[in-house]
């Protein structure tokens, strides 16, 4: 966290005190930071030790981050002796969870660029993404593309919506130009992710906003790939809603983030029932309370939230342009490396944002991934739950190698070391 920033849930008390958080203002934008090399955050992360204390190189940030001390230790703290639940309690220790649960809101709001009433916790993007497909109060044609992951096709698809698919660009981008061809008035939604999670390609979301808006659509944005290693902006942006899982962004596994307009989530129905989404229950009527808690039935994860609060700040301390210059760097040296190898085609543009895949003739993902495990290093192989990108992309499975802001050129040599062996391995 950088110097001079409020900590997002300040802890008070101490021996013999009653801890606690305190309601703390909307953190101050991070300062400047030279870039990652060198600055030891890698050390932040216990989870890159093997047993023995060697280093494990990590290469699968994609699928999930490994987490930083300071979320490590947050989750302890509000799991063990600040634990109580939160919204119903007149004790002290539940009040102050409460305004610690609701302080974590306002900065994964902040951190986005959105407000508090505008954020909706989740159990993460697959979440989001089906209460919008259940809920939007207007059903009808729904745009997505061919690299979008199973977890923003299948939710329209068993909410009924009619589903149209935009080709992609040679280099594997969302083709916006077919996308402005194909919309009409019928379509309802837009649904694209910011960034693809198998071919790191970023979409121009402010462009995909317009070209929705033209037709009267609405656009949902996955997150998932973009928020650990992009700023975002949702205002700038002008999308509709953006979705994303914290266990990506360095915090919790089961929590996780719709952010929407105001007035959106103002004429959506509640998606599931239960307590702390009503105002008043009889037998005869419920009424409901208003958004955000109208999409927040039963006892949330309160936990897990004030930990994705942390996470959100340890990043934004950082700063999110030098861990994105970080991960380009890493993309680049390894994208280059690969292109030295006659038998590897390597998929998806130049300046994929943090994630390369890739396959090697005569040798399966799996194998690979096998034998890279032997030499400590750990990538993802297979779908990665985008077949219909597999399909287009003329293979069953892909090799992935994805950075994380802990990443280093040593992970590099390791996953380069360990394809050589491979190679060798298979002739």
């Amino acid at each position: 966290m950088s110097e001079g920033m409020d900590s997002p849930l300040p802890f008070r008390g101490g021996a013999g005190g009653g801890a606690g958080y305190e309601t703390v203002p909307l953190p101050t934008a991070p300062t400047p930071t030279p870039p990652l090399k060198g600055r030891g955050y890698r050390d932040d992360f216990p989870g890159l030790l093997n047993a023995d204390g060697t280093p494990w190189h990590y290469l699968d940030s994609a699928a999930t981050a490994q987490k930083p001390r300071a979320v490590i230790e947050a989750v302890a703290r509000a799991i063990g002796p600040d634990y109580a639940t939160v919204h119903r309690g007149v004790y002290s220790r539940s009040a102050e969870m409460t305004l610690g649960y609701e302080a974590a809101r306002r900065r994964v709001a902040a951190f986005i660029g959105g407000r508090e009433d505008e954020l909706v916790f989740t159990r993460g993007a697959t979440e989001a993404i089906n209460l919008v497909a259940y809920s939007y109060p207007q059903k009808g044609r729904v745009l997505l593309s061919e690299l979008e992951h199973h977890s923003n096709v299948v939710p329209w698809q068993l909410a009924g919506w009619q589903v149209d698919v935009c080709p992609l660009t040679p280099d594997g981008r969302i083709d916006l130009d077919a996308a402005e061809r194909m919309l009409t008035k019928d379509h309802v939604m837009v649904a694209f992710a910011h960034v693809s999670n198998v071919l790191g390609s970023l979409l121009d979301v402010r462009r995909a906003a317009d070209l929705a808006h033209a037709v009267g659509a609405k656009l949902l944005v996955d997150g998932c790939q973009a928020v650990p290693r992009l700023p975002v902006d949702v205002a700038a942006l002008h999308c509709d809603f953006y979705a994303f899982s914290g266990h990506k962004l360095y915090g919790p596994t089961g929590i996780g983030a719709l952010w929407a307009r105001r007035e959106l989530l103002d004429a959506m129905p509640p998606w599931q029932g239960g307590g702390a989404m009503i105002e008043r229950v009889t037998f005869e009527k419920t009424t409901f309370a208003p958004p955000p808690q109208r999409f927040e039935a039963g006892t949330p994860a309160i936990v897990e939230a004030i930990g994705l609060g942390v996470a959100c700040d340890y990043v934004a301390g950082i700063g999110l342009e030098a861990i994105h210059a970080h991960e380009a760097t890493l993309v680049a040296r390894l994208r280059e490396a690969l292109r030295g190898m006659n038998d590897v085609t390597v998929f998806g543009p130049e300046e994929s944002a943090g994630i390369v895949s890739f396959a090697i003739d005569g040798i399966h993902p799996h194998d690979l991934g096998t034998i890279l495990d032997e030499e400590s290093v750990a990538i993802r192989a297979g779908h990665h739950c985008a077949q219909p990108l597999m399909e287009r992309l003329g293979v069953s499975a892909t090799a992935r190698a994805s950075f994380g802001l802990y990443s280093d050129e040593d992970d590099v040599a390791a996953l380069l070391r360990g394809i050589e062996r491979a190679r060798r391995i298979f002739g």
